[in-house]
C-alpha cells in the first residue's frame, strides 16, 4: 500500500512538472508572437522605405508576426572540419526574437534570443561549435539579416552614411546602429543596403564584446510566410577583423 502510494505521488509530481513546462513553453511562444504598435512607428528616413518596399511592402511586414523556416546548417571549425545539421527557425520580427531548435544525437537543442537575453531552453549537443564561441552572436546575426526591414524602423540610434560604399564590388548605403542607445541594448552594427535592389544583404557587427567582430551575408532572396515577404534563403556568418575584412566562415544556413 505504501509503495503504491509513493508511486502515485511520484507520478502526480511528474505530470505536474510536465504540465508546468508545457504551459511555460506555450506562454513564451504567445509572448513572442505579437505585431507592432502601428501608431508608434514614425518613418523619418529614406532607407527604411526602400528596404520595406523591396521585400514585400509595409502591410506585408505588419502582418508578419512569425516566420518559420526549416534549414540545413553547417558549422565550420578552426581545424577545417565541419558539423552538418538540420534546424527549425522561428523568427519574430516585431518581438526582435528568434528561436532555433534541432533534434541532435544527444537530445533536443533549443536556443532562444529575445528581449530577455539568450536562453538555452534545451541543452542538446554542445560540441558542434568551437569552444568559447558565443552562439547568441550567431542568433543575433541571423535575426537581424532576416528582419532587416523591421530593424531599420528602429530609428533611434540609426545614422545613414553620407557617401555610398562598395561591398564585394557593388555600391551600398551604410546605416550604422549605435547599439547602446536603444532598449533593450543591441550590439553596434552597420547595415549595408544595396543601392540597386534596396536589400540589406550584409551586416557587420562592430562590437560583440571581447573584441569579437562578425559579418553576416544574405543571398538568394525568396518569398516566405503567408505574407510572402522577401528574406534570404542562404545566410553566411563570418569572423572579421576590426576593419570588417572577412577572415573565416563560421556558419552557413540554407533554406530547405
Amino acid at each position: 500500500m505504501i509503495t503504491q502510494f509513493k508511486r502515485r505521488t511520484v507520478w502526480l509530481i511528474l505530470v505536474s512538472v510536465l504540465v508546468v513546462a508545457g504551459c511555460q513553453r506555450r506562454y513564451e511562444q504567445d509572448v513572442l508572437a505579437h505585431g507592432p504598435d502601428v501608431n508608434s512607428i514614425n518613418i523619418t528616413s529614406d532607407y527604411a522605405p526602400r528596404t520595406i518596399g523591396a521585400t514585400g511592402g509595409y502591410q506585408a511586414w505588419i502582418d508578419t508576426i512569425k516566420l518559420e523556416r526549416d534549414c540545413v546548417v553547417t558549422y565550420y571549425k578552426p581545424d577545417g572540419s565541419f558539423y552538418l545539421t538540420e534546424q527549425h527557425h522561428e523568427i519574430y520580427p516585431w518581438s526582435n526574437a528568434i528561436r532555433i531548435s534541432a533534434q541532435e544525437p544527444q537530445g533536443e537543442l533549443v536556443w532562444q534570443l529575445s528581449a530577455d537575453g539568450f536562453k538555452i531552453l534545451q541543452a542538446g549537443r554542445a560540441g558542434m561549435y568551437e569552444p568559447g564561441y558565443e552562439m547568441q552572436s550567431v542568433l543575433r546575426a541571423v535575426l537581424d539579416i532576416t528582419t532587416a526591414p523591421v530593424r531599420l524602423l528602429d530609428s533611434a540610434g540609426l545614422i545613414e552614411g553620407s557617401e555610398p560604399v562598395k561591398v564585394e564590388g557593388l555600391w551600398h548605403h551604410s546605416i550604422e546602429r549605435a547599439g547602446g542607445e536603444v532598449e533593450p541594448p543591441l550590439p553596434k552594427a552597420v547595415f549595408y543596403q544595396d543601392i540597386d535592389s534596396g536589400l540589406v544583404d550584409m551586416i557587420w557587427f562592430a562590437d560583440l564584446g571581447g573584441r569579437k567582430f562578425l559579418a553576416v551575408r544574405g543571398y538568394d532572396y525568396s518569398r516566405v510566410g503567408e505574407q510572402q515577404v522577401l528574406v534570404p534563403a542562404k545566410i553566411e556568418v563570418f569572423r572579421t577583423d576590426a576593419k570588417g575584412l572577412l577572415q573565416r566562415r563560421l556558419v552557413k544556413i540554407d533554406l530547405k
